[in-house]
């Protein structure tokens, strides 16, 4: 079959789990906030020498997120807030998205007096408003937050308190980001532990910049449901060269328990934890059927979209609309939403659009003269 064309994939439903709000603001409202601020580092005279220049600033440091240090400076106010969320729900819906869960963490974004509820409050009232304008333009998007505490910090019980307090207002999760070295996910299991007690959900970040251990303490000590990036838990699977793969116990336990793998291949890339898309794990672990997603993690400071995300792997591993749709399917079913409406998303949104897609395309290559297959 010929390779996807950008258009189809953008065209077609995908859903995103793993996306930091401040990784994704526009260029020029940053260009604009920081001219604005005046006493910045930032490039702001031209947005294409600020989008180079944050991509050259964080490429090697964005795992650990101190790479997201100067755009969180200008994030600082509701206003600010609620529009790069609105913004961010405008993009996503451009991008086809349909459903997206996008990581805010509140203890961020206090350094000019708001307090940690009166910035999830701003984000949500951003998020509404952009669903909102989505709709207008006849495009269906649904956005969920999920709050994120800081491992090198000290405040993961009260963002997960904030987490619980603000469930039925739009926050779906609690989640930990930051430096895995030094910082293991149990230093703050009573935060864990206690998104466990109150039936809500946990997703980690594990297994970026730190292996196998970090991913074991977020499932067995802490109980994540899903894990962020997880890209290291290639290193528990021996692939032979005829193919073939022996998985380790860890590796086989989170494969036999679907526990979702919240992927982010280009911010790999980009961060140095692999040297090429080619050396990806995705296409491994996609063989091997575990719950593998696809995700963006900060699309500006990664020059990335989900479309861009697709297309790369389509180019490198020679994906299909119906590979797409896997991937697609996955993180729906993996979403912290109602088990309803998963299936509501999967069967009237999701599954359509594809099909939808694939007949088109084919339709299209029959009338060019050309092999649809």
């Amino acid at each position: 079959m010929a390779s996807l064309a950008l258009d189809t994939i953008r065209r077609v439903p995908k859903v995103v789990l793993h996306d930091h709000l401040d990784g994704g603001v526009r260029v020029e409202t940053l260009a604009e906030l920081a001219r604005e601020a005046g006493d910045t580092d930032l490039p702001a005279d031209d947005p294409e020498r600020l989008a180079a220049w944050l991509a050259g600033a964080t490429s090697a440091a964005s795992h650990d997120h101190g790479g997201h240090d100067p755009v969180i400076e200008l994030l600082q106010s509701e206003q600010v807030l609620t529009r790069v969320a609105a913004e961010a729900v405008d993009d996503l819906a451009a991008d086809g998205v349909v459903y997206a869960e996008v990581k805010i963490a509140p203890e961020r974004h206090t350094a000019a007096g708001l307090t940690p509820a009166q910035v999830v409050a701003a984000v949500l009232a951003g998020v509404r408003v952009g669903a909102a304008r989505a709709r207008l333009f006849g495009h269906r998007i649904e956005v969920r937050l999920l709050l994120t505490a800081m491992r090198q910090a000290a405040h993961s019980m009260e963002i997960a308190d904030l987490a619980v307090r603000f469930r039925h207002q739009g926050v779906v999760g609690f989640d930990i980001a930051g430096p895995e070295h030094g910082y293991p996910p149990t230093r703050h299991i009573s935060a864990c532990e206690y998104v466990k007690r109150e039936n809500f959900h946990l997703t980690l970040h594990a297994g970026e910049g730190f292996g196998l251990s970090s991913i074991w303490e977020a499932i067995q000590w802490c109980g994540a449901d899903r894990l962020g990036q997880s890209v290291r838990i290639v290193d528990d699977i021996a692939v032979a060269e005829d193919g073939t793969a022996k998985l380790g116990d860890l590796a086989a336990y989170i494969r036999d328990r679907r526990v979702p793998l919240e992927l982010c291949p280009i911010s790999n890339l980009r961060t140095g934890v692999v040297r090429s898309l080619e050396e990806h794990p995705v296409e491994v672990l996609r063989r091997l059927r575990f719950r593998v997603t696809v995700n963006t993690d900060a699309r500006l400071l990664n020059q990335t979209s989900m479309t861009r995300e697709f297309a790369a792997l389509a180019d490198t591993f020679g994906y299909t609309l119906t590979d797409l749709r896997w991937f697609t399917v996955n993180a729906m079913k993996s979403a912290f939403i109602g088990h309803d409406d998963r299936l509501e998303l999967i069967n009237s949104v999701i599954k359509p659009g594809y099909a939808a897609e694939s007949v088109d395309r084919v339709r299209a290559a029959f009338f060019r003269g050309e092999d649809p297959w």
